[in-house]
């Protein structure tokens, strides 16, 4: 008799994604070059993992639980709103 093997559930059972286009390589990287070292305040619960493609950041979260994908993604938009006017105010060409 074959034993039965359970299929894995990955204990990252929450995600989303987040495309934010600066029309810009260069905005998108100086937002993306203050924002990761930002590290996650509890990375056993939530994964942030960011990339800058054709003048877009994107950034993909995983969390254990939903309110931890909440809170997670909640403080990061702030932190991006913050990094976002600041180029808008200072920022060379920037007109979103």
């Amino acid at each position: 008799m074959a034993a039965a093997v359970a299929p894995e559930v990955s204990q990252w059972e929450f995600s989303c994604d987040l495309e934010v286009d600066y029309e810009s390589e260069e905005n998108a990287s100086i937002v993306y070059a203050a924002l990761v070292v930002d590290k996650e305040l509890q990375p056993d619960k939530v994964k942030r993992q960011m990339s800058v493609v054709n003048g877009k950041l994107l950034v993909h979260f995983e969390a254990v639980e939903a309110r931890f994908l909440r809170a997670s993604f909640s403080a990061f938009v702030d932190v991006l709103t913050l990094a976002t006017k600041t180029i808008e105010q200072f920022g060379q060409g920037m007109e979103l």
